[in-house]
Parts: C-alpha cells; structure tokens; sequence
C-alpha cells in the first residue's frame, strides 16, 4: 500500500511539474524578470497550513480548499483570477470546483467577470465601498444592489470554461429586507424553490434535488407593504471535495474601502478562506503622497477581520504593478511603487506570509510601458490587456505550484532520489 501511494505521489508531483511548465508564456519575454517570479517567504513559512489541506485533497480527495483574492479592479475583470482557478482546477483531473462567490454586475452598472452571466430586470441602485456615502451596510462582495421594483429579477448563469463546468446544488443567497416582508423566490429547471432564511446572517440557503448551471430570482411580498430588497451577492457550491477560488473585486477599491464594510465578517464566514491573496494596493499608492505607515495599519485592522472568522488562514501580498499617472495628456511614472514594493514585503515578513512582487516580475519602474509596447498593458498604464491578466494569472500559478512542489519534496517525498 505504501509503494502505492508512493508511486501515485511520485505521479501527481510529475503532472503538476509538467502542467507548470506547459502554461502559456510569451515568446519574446524580455520584457519582463522570470528569475523574479517566485514567492518569497520573508520567515521562512512555506504556506504549510494551506499545502496540507491541498495534500488532503489531492491524495486522499477529502475536503474543501477555499481560496479567496481580494483586490480592486484587476480582481474584478475577473481574467486574472479566474487563469488561476482554472489553472488549479487542471491540476488534478478529477478535481471539483465550486465557483463561490458572485455577484450580479450588471444590475450595478458596472463590468461582470466573462465566465458567469448576469442579467437582470427592474429598478436596481447600486452602492459600492469606494462611495464617500453608503446608507446601508455591505458585505464582503463591497458592492450591494437595492430593489423596491415588484417586477425586479437576477439572473446568474455559468459558462462553461475549458471543458469545466460550474454545477451547483447549493445557493447562498446573501440578501435581506428589514421585517422580512419580500422574499426571494428561487427559480431553476427543476422548479420553484422559496429556500430557508436565516436572520442572523441575513441569508437565504437553497438546497437543491441535482445540479443546475443558472437560475433566476424574483421577489414576492407577504402583505401589501414592498420593501426595498438588499443584495450583497451569492455563493454557489456543490458540496463535493474540490477548490473553491473566490474572488471578491470591486472597480478602485482602496484597503479602507474593505474596511468601509459592516458584514465583511458575517459573509466572510460563509467562505472562512484557508488562503486569501492580497491584491489591494494600486489604488492606497495612486495619489502624489502614500503614507506606508496607514497603509500597513489599515492591512493589520483588514487582517484581523479575517483573522476573527478563519484563525488559520495564511496570507499571499502581491506586489502593486507598475503603473503611471496622467497629469494634462502627459504620463509620470508612479514613484509610489517602490514604497508599496517595501511596504508588502514588510507585511509579508509579520504575517509569516507569502510575497509575489509583480512590481520586479515586470521589471520594476517604468515597466508599463514595455508591457503595454508588448500588447499585455493597456494604454492607460495601469490596467492590463486580457492576454495580460491571462499572463499574470499563469505566472502567480507557477509561483503557487513552484512553492507547493518545495514543500511535498521537503516534507513528504524526495524526488530527486531514489
């Protein structure tokens, strides 16, 4: 039994060794430093926690790994992170993903990740955590859309990707109304379904017969009164063992923005992440001054929100990229790379945490520009092209897997003898 195992590990690293190699990379890379991309353990923590419940799952196909990448409008494009989900996803051949956390966009006005469709119908306002005024309190998502349309509707519908669906049996919808006068109705191939609420969390649960890949919400009242209804968003799951990759993004989010959120906490526990990636940053360093001393004590109090709900999640701080300011059609390099660069590598190191600096990945300052020549930037300087966050999603994967292989071969199996 044990050469077996062995051998399917021996395996396993073999596949994973090959599939981080077989990603997409451009050609002509001079532009940019591979020697960089890497994860840097300032304290020497190798993530352990987090490979260990990955051992569990590809070894022995036992539990549920939740990742969350949190950020501003990089993450909510949704190109970058979802190269990585789908990239982890390929991994192991078997493997399961649920989708998580999702959002419908387009009733906010505002762009939707290209691997899930919303669409929607009625009178919608949106109220996002980068507003200087929000009335009502948001959750994790950072968004919220707010209906009092009796003809009002979402719709969610997944799309198939590379060959991986997205079923799900199980719907969190994470919405409620002040006396709980209008409820959500469920609305599936499989029929109608008025799910269980749950007034501590301010969530409905739907529990369902088989798999579904889309479904539609409306709203019926129970007397003549038609509050206003309070959408912060859905979590799908299928509730087999696989990766759950969720990915929380809202369009210049700063870490105050986050912190803005009075049920961070309370959706957080939804998902309690056993690994969040840090994407936050670009829009803290984007004025003329950047104080690193906030800008860390405002990641400490984010922490320790998430710290609250999942005790054992570790921490990956990926570096601001490069980036540019406009001032009268002219464009200056932004200068505040290089403290946000020393401010994360300052986090990483107290948080025994994992650091990618996308800031060198790229080449350091000035950067931008070579990319965007390239075609991976966009003219802006500060946004990427899709074929960019593709580019960026591959490599933080590699960087991922190069650290996970490091650790089987120092604690589980050598290798590279026989």
């Amino acid at each position: 039994m044990k050469k077996y195992v062995l051998l399917a590990s021996c395996f396993f690293i073999l596949c994973i060794s090959l599939r981080s190699q077989s990603l997409f990379i451009p050609l002509d890379s001079c532009f940019m430093s591979f020697d960089s991309n890497r994860l840097v353990f300032p304290k020497g923590n190798t993530l352990s926690t987090f490979f260990r419940k990955l051992d569990k799952l590809f070894f022995e196909g036992e539990g549920n790994v939740n990742i969350m990448h949190i950020g501003g409008s990089h993450v909510q494009a949704g190109v970058f992170s979802h190269t990585i989900r789908m990239n982890l996803l390929s991994v192991y051949p078997t493997l399961t993903g649920n989708r998580g956390l999702v959002f419908p966009f387009s009733a906010a006005k505002t762009n939707n990740p290209f691997n899930y469709k919303t669409t929607y119908s009625g009178k919608w306002k949106a109220y996002r955590n980068v507003n200087r005024e929000i009335p009502f309190p948001l959750g994790l998502n950072g968004m919220l859309v707010v209906s009092q349309d009796e003809e009002a509707s979402i719709t969610i519908s997944m799309r198939n990707t590379n060959g991986q669906a997205f079923d799900f049996d199980r719907i969190w919808l994470l919405g409620y109304t002040d006396s709980n006068n209008v409820k959500p109705i469920l609305h599936t191939a499989i029929g109608v379904n008025e799910g269980i609420y749950d007034s501590l969390s301010k969530s409905y649960v739907y529990d369902l017969p088989s798999y579904i890949d889309s479904f539609v919400v409306t709203f019926s009242k129970r007397d003549s009164v038609w509050e206003p209804f309070y959408l912060r968003g859905f979590i799908l799951e299928n509730q087999l063992p696989g990766i759950s990759y969720h990915s929380v993004g809202v369009n210049g989010a700063s870490v105050p923005s986050y912190l803005k959120c009075e049920l961070f906490e309370n959706d957080l526990s939804f998902i309690k992440p056993d690994l969040c990636i840090f994407a936050i940053g670009i829009n803290d360093a984007s004025g003329d001054t950047f104080d690193t001393v906030v800008f860390k004590q405002n990641y400490d109090a984010l922490i320790q929100r998430i710290l609250k709900v999942s005790p054992d999640c570790e921490f990956v701080f990926m570096s601001n990229n490069d980036s540019y300011k406009r001032h009268r059609r002219r464009y200056y390099n932004n200068t505040n790379g290089i403290l946000a660069e020393q401010a994360f590598m300052q986090l990483a190191e107290k948080y025994h945490a994992g650091f990618w600096n996308l800031f060198r990945i790229m080449g350091g300052p000035e950067s931008m520009k070579n990319w965007e020549t390239n075609g991976y930037a966009q003219r802006d300087k500060v946004h990427f092209t899709t074929q960019g966050y593709k580019l960026l999603g591959d490599l933080f994967f590699n960087a991922l897997i190069d650290a996970y292989l490091t650790y089987l071969k120092d604690n589980h199996i050598d290798y590279g003898h026989k």
